[in-house]
């Protein structure tokens, strides 16, 4: 069992899906003879060949919608956006026709694709590089929407969204993508989507994270555990849709009080669906309203501001103070 960060546990799983299914392919901008932007794709083309991982023209649309086509033929194509704020003119392929097209055709047709691209800030990259903006995939019905925060979860998750008989948004937080190294197991698994996690146990307050902030949250955890503040459970969504709700509220049922953290705009970011559903199903168990701590309701700043509009964990202990003593 190696040591391995979330690029490197991503590019294993590429490689043991692509050993074990002929007919997957990876498409994408400087995917092949470069091995993409983050190196995640290094060393696929000399192993699988260039008809397999296929390097195509600056086009995100027409990335998306070759693959969709791919995919309605009997591939499983994995394609590569270079960054979330590049995906926005692949946008009315995923939801006109990637998201449809088991409705449409009435199941005579199924979309096993997944779209791959990192997301969010904290890297010091320009415009476009740095979006968070999960939740506008996340509210399209017959997408689903996956986040991994740490390389364990990143190649799990990977895998089942490759099995996956639909289209998956699969995001890979840049912020953290070498940041982590942890053990992964050397042979191929799977970890169901549409299950958060429980990722450290606690009594007094739930703090509900997905991607880069699940670090945030347990650092945050951990210094209030050090200093006899609270108890807190921090949990990692993992799969925004389908959403989870059970694991989130039975834990918040627990606990009492609630705490969501991500990056994105603070308005209609996948926080408010999150306290909305603890509001429906557990508000009789809250002992204070539910927090959210997020980013601005801005466009994302360049490298000078980055970490002030990032939610930091000095503000995540803040907040979890200020619902402890409501």
């Amino acid at each position: 069992m190696a040591r391995l960060n979330i690029v490197e546990a991503i590019d294993q799983a590429l490689r043991q899906e692509m050993q074990a299914d002929p007919w997957m392919v990876i498409l994408g901008e400087d995917v092949g003879r470069d091995g993409g932007v983050f190196r995640v794709t290094d060393g696929l083309a000399d192993r699988f060949g260039t008809e397999r991982v296929i390097d195509t023209p600056l086009a995100e649309s027409g990335i998306v919608g070759m693959a969709i086509g791919m995919a309605i033929a009997g591939y499983h194509p994995v394609a590569e956006i270079q960054f979330f704020g590049f995906s926005y003119p692949a946008y009315d392929q995923l939801v006109s026709h990637a998201s449809r097209m088991r409705n449409r055709s009435r199941g005579g047709f199924t979309v096993p694709l997944v779209v791959r691209m990192p997301y969010g800030g904290g890297i010091r990259a320009l415009e476009h590089h740095s979006e968070s903006m999960e939740a506008i995939y996340a509210h399209v019905p017959g997408l689903k929407v996956v986040c991994a925060s740490d390389p364990y979860q990143a190649k799990g998750l990977l895998i089942s969204s490759v099995r996956d008989p639909d289209p998956v948004v699969f995001l890979e937080p840049a912020r953290v993508y070498r940041a982590i190294k942890m053990e992964v197991p050397d042979e191929s698994y799977a970890i169901p989507l549409g299950k958060a996690e429980v990722v450290r146990e606690g009594n007094d307050v739930t703090v509900i994270a997905w991607g880069a902030h699940v670090r945030t949250a347990k650092e945050a955890a951990a210094r209030l555990e050090a200093d006899g503040t609270c108890d807190v459970e921090v949990v990692d969504v993992r799969t925004l849709s389908p959403f989870d709700h059970e694991t989130v509220v039975n834990s918040v049922r627990k606990t009492g009080r609630a705490v969501v953290v991500h990056e994105a705009p603070h308005t209609g970011g996948f926080g408010a669906e999150i306290s909305a559903q603890i509001a429906e199903r557990a508000i009789l168990s809250l002992k204070a309203p539910v927090r959210r701590v997020t980013g601005f309701d801005t466009i994302p700043p360049l490298a000078k501001l980055e970490d002030y509009y990032q939610p930091s964990v000095d503000l995540l202990v803040e907040e979890i103070v200020s619902i402890m003593g409501f």
